[in-house]
């Protein structure tokens, strides 16, 4: 299921906030200067202004960041509105979950961080998780799944190899500056992957035989992110819930490995509970696991329905 044409569309009437929306002024990149969009992303952004309305218009690209999260936060401390976008050509110092590096070959992959405002930190990961899947689905017709926490992987029948990951962060320096940065890396061209990560790290283009446009890319997340995110707003967490785990089918039936206090434990993935946490079924047990704890022991044989 694609994400609808008009981003304010399909939301629960019955569960709609009626709190004023909080207006913040535009601001600059935090001191730096952008450059003027790349060609692919300008031509997209240009012909979906319509669908993106305010989203599309505060887009800012940069050849190289060190990340572009911390370039967002300091975007959101400046008052950045929400949906403002950074987006980079490459990253020097681009992160994953728990600081792992983030390998980020230059002009081959989308990275880009969006501010979002009045949203819980708790469910952001899991909703840019469907919407990551849902816009590479619908830029590429490539069935991508969700692997939790923030996975964006290849079906087991083609190897279940990883194209793509999220990292959200809160971002606190003060109360008009709150917001949630969540940062979205995707592997768009075919490129020699480091050995470290080369047997399971993937890239849309190589998976479907054919080059990818980045900027499609771009305007199909950005369309399903500002989607699920007046979903959250509304009050309909468990919408996207159910929508993320459709498109996660390893989030059931999955062997996996954890550790607590250094001592092994395995069982089978049970899906994850509303504030994402996944639940793992060990003998008569049923565990609650956090982000960054799982080790998936095989590659699950179940694929999420195509749309």
């Amino acid at each position: 299921m694609r994400p609808p044409r008009s981003i304010a569309a399909s939301i629960c009437t019955r569960c709609r906030s009626r709190r004023p929306q909080r207006r913040y002024p535009r601001s600059p990149d935090g001191g730096k200067v952008p450059d003027p969009l790349p060609a692919d992303i300008a031509r997209a952004l240009g012909a979906a202004a319509g669908r993106l309305g305010a989203w599309g218009r505060h887009v800012v690209y940069h050849p190289v960041v060190s990340s572009t999260n911390d370039t967002a936060r300091e975007l959101a401390a400046a008052g950045a509105p929400d949906g403002t976008t950074v987006v980079a050509g490459a990253q020097t110092a681009g992160r994953g979950r728990q600081g792992r590096r983030w390998f980020s070959a230059p002009d081959a992959g989308l990275y880009c961080s969006v501010v979002l405002r009045g949203i819980d930190t708790a469910v952001v990961t899991l909703a840019a998780g469907v919407a990551a899947v849902e816009g590479v689905r619908a830029a590429t017709g490539l069935p991508v799944e969700i692997k939790w926490p923030n996975d964006v992987v290849l079906p087991a029948h083609a190897g279940a190899a990883k194209v793509g990951g999220i990292l959200a962060e809160a971002s606190r320096l003060d109360a008009a500056a709150e917001a949630v940065i969540v940062g979205v890396g995707i592997n768009v061209a075919a490129v020699d992957f480091p050995p470290e990560i080369a047997e399971r790290a993937g890239s849309l283009a190589a998976a479907l035989g054919s080059p990818v446009d980045r900027g499609t890319v771009l305007v199909e997340l950005l369309a399903a992110l500002a989607h699920w995110r007046q979903v959250l707003v509304a009050g309909c967490a468990e919408r996207m819930l159910e929508r993320w785990r459709a498109l996660a089918p390893s989030s059931v039936g999955a062997p996996v490995e954890w550790r607590v206090a250094g001592a092994p434990l395995s069982g089978v993935t049970a899906g994850i509970d509303r504030d994402g946490a996944l639940l793992v079924r060990s003998g008569e047990r049923l565990e609650r696991i956090l982000a960054g704890e799982v080790t998936w022991v095989t590659a699950p044989a179940i694929t999420a329905p195509e749309d």
